[in-house]
This record gives structure tokens, C-alpha cells and sequence, in this order.
């Protein structure tokens, strides 16, 4: 069994490296898009909305639901890309850590 100290320091560096991670999710831009590319949506891996684009060609008032829709479609398609790019971020950074098999980070 390992000795307390070198658990506890372990467990230490887990904690440093999970909030480097954290903090670098935010740094990764994926882009959603909906209307074969008519609405676009950045946002962070870590699921902020940096911006969205409008094709001109949406903006007539008889566009209004068709819009609607896609920019929904768009923000849906943003958050699921930042989802993925922040699961294999997650998976890069706990594949070298020790961590018992079936163990779950809360992430």
C-alpha cells in the first residue's frame, strides 16, 4: 500500500492537472451550423457562446420561424460539438493518471 503522503500528493497534482484542463476547454472553439451553413454559432468547448452569423439572405420578416429554427439548430449543434471536444480534451488529460479502473471523474 502507498504510503499516505504520496497519495495525498498524488491526489494534489489529479486536482492541478483537472483545473488546467478546465481552464483550456474555454480556449477550444468549435462552430455549430445550421441550413447548410445559413446560421453559424461559435462557442467554447466549455459551452460559452463567442458569436453567431446570419446569412443576409435569412433576414426577410416572412424568414422569421425559419430562422428561429435554425439558429436553435445552430446553437444545439455548438453545444454538442463543445461536448465532444471537452470529452476528448477530458480523455487526453486522465489517460497517463493512475486512477482505479471503472473510476469516474465528476466532470
Amino acid at each position: 500500500m502507498k504510503d499516505l503522503n504520496e497519495i495525498l500528493g498524488m491526489a494534489s497534482r489529479v486536482q492541478e492537472e483537472l483545473t488546467r484542463a478546465q481552464e483550456n476547454l474555454d480556449k477550444i472553439e468549435v462552430e455549430g451550423s445550421s441550413g447548410g451553413g445559413l446560421v453559424k454559432v461559435r462557442a467554447s468547448a466549455k459551452g460559452r457562446i463567442l458569436g453567431v452569423a446570419i446569412d443576409d439572405s435569412l433576414l426577410a420578416p416572412s424568414e422569421k420561424q425559419i430562422l428561429e429554427d435554425l439558429v436553435t439548430a445552430a446553437f444545439n449543434d455548438a453545444r454538442k460539438k463543445a461536448d465532444e471536444a471537452s470529452s476528448s480534451e477530458m480523455a487526453k488529460m486522465t489517460s497517463g493518471l493512475p486512477l482505479p479502473p471503472g473510476f469516474k471523474l465528476p466532470f
